[in-house]
């Protein structure tokens, strides 16, 4: 398998997405009914990190996902990823390319957790679907379309993950660049990472030519971030794998801006995948997990986050995993709550 082909679990998604809204609408009413409750504050050292520091992915179409403000009282987590934001079949964004931006769930949720004093950092991308870097002809239009999903929330921090055919163009990757640099120039304090697969050494060819483009251009990239997963190469040691391609990373992002180490870590970052991916024989226990944080935290990193948190629990059962269950032994919420400290 490609290293580009990292979200199994995704690629499923936008497939029912697509095959019925109307029962993802249905679903999404359901898991948001106390959006109206407010955040503890038991876990203020979460609340201290820069906007996307440690927002464990959340996708609201799929996989039976917790509601957002019960979840971050249970975890202390104070930042969400929430994806997918995709092209609605022209340059305009719309969650899973089909629900807008404004009146729905999406919307209710994204208030919701802000109300209880958490941030949202949307995810603008994924594997699956129609892409805003390549439906939008020019960076202008593209930047603006980001713009939009910026002004919608009032976000402090946008995360693009670029796979698939968007990764795999040369001329893709130079617009996402132009087009973020824009941004970064209209929204003072902005934060912006940019996440694409990885070997187990580190950024592919197109990553690397992404950080080159990124650095030609003079683009302030706050964290570049590889997913350490799914490499399909044999790879079952995932700490070391992880640990391995971040200094991959690193050393990309060092030669390219001229940065020292400790600067170039600080550029750097990393989306695990909670449990059991989609390659056999890839697993990360919250064992794992605990090291992968503790590393992120020796070096420095700009970003640590997971794929999903609808998936961080045990299987009933001991069952296989899934969309809403990790297939490893594992308390509920357990890798989000190693993870809701982390402050870089």
């Amino acid at each position: 398998m490609s290293p580009h082909l990292s979200r199994r679990h995704r690629r499923r998604a936008h497939r029912r997405v697509a095959a019925g809204l109307g029962a993802t609408a249905a679903l999404l009413a359901v898991c948001l009914p106390s959006v109206t409750a407010q955040a503890s504050g038991q876990h203020a050292n979460a609340t201290a990190a820069p906007s996307g520091t440690n927002g464990p992915y959340l996708y609201l179409g799929w996989g039976n996902p917790p509601d957002p403000v019960s979840f971050m009282e249970a975890t202390g987590t104070k930042q969400l990823t929430m994806a997918f934001i995709l092209s609605d079949g022209g340059c305009s964004p719309a969650w899973d390319g089909q629900r807008p931006l404004a009146g729905g769930q999406d919307e209710q949720a994204i208030k919701a957790i802000q109300q209880a004093g958490g941030d949202v950092t949307p995810s603008v991308g994924g594997w699956s679907g129609n892409k805003l870097g390549e439906a939008c002809s020019s960076a202008e239009d593209l930047a603006a379309a980001y713009q939009e999903v910026i002004d919608a929330y009032g976000l402090k921090s946008i995360d693009i993950d670029i796979e698939a055919s968007e990764v795999e163009n040369a001329e893709v990757r130079q617009r996402v660049v132009d087009a973020l640099k824009i941004v970064k120039e209209q929204n003072a304090g902005i934060k912006v990472y940019v996440t694409f697969g990885t070997t187990p050494q580190g950024p592919t060819a197109d990553g690397k030519d992404l950080i080159a483009k990124g650095a030609a251009a003079g683009l302030d990239v706050d964290g570049w971030t590889v997913m350490p997963f799914d490499f399909g190469d044999g790879t079952t040691d995932m700490v070391a794998a992880t640990k391995s391609a971040v200094d991959g990373l690193k050393n990309e992002v060092k030669a390219a801006y001229g940065l020292s180490d400790a600067e170039a870590y600080g550029k750097s970052g990393l989306s695990s995948m909670n449990g059991t991916t989609d390659v056999q024989g890839e697993q990360v226990s919250p064992g794992d997990f605990q090291q992968i944080v503790d590393y992120a935290k020796d070096k420095g990193l700009s970003r640590v986050s997971f794929w999903a948190v609808n998936r961080d629990r045990a299987c009933a059962g001991g069952g296989s995993p899934g969309d809403s269950c990790s297939g490893v032994d594992q308390q509920e919420w357990e890798f989000s709550k190693i993870l809701a400290g982390y402050g870089g």
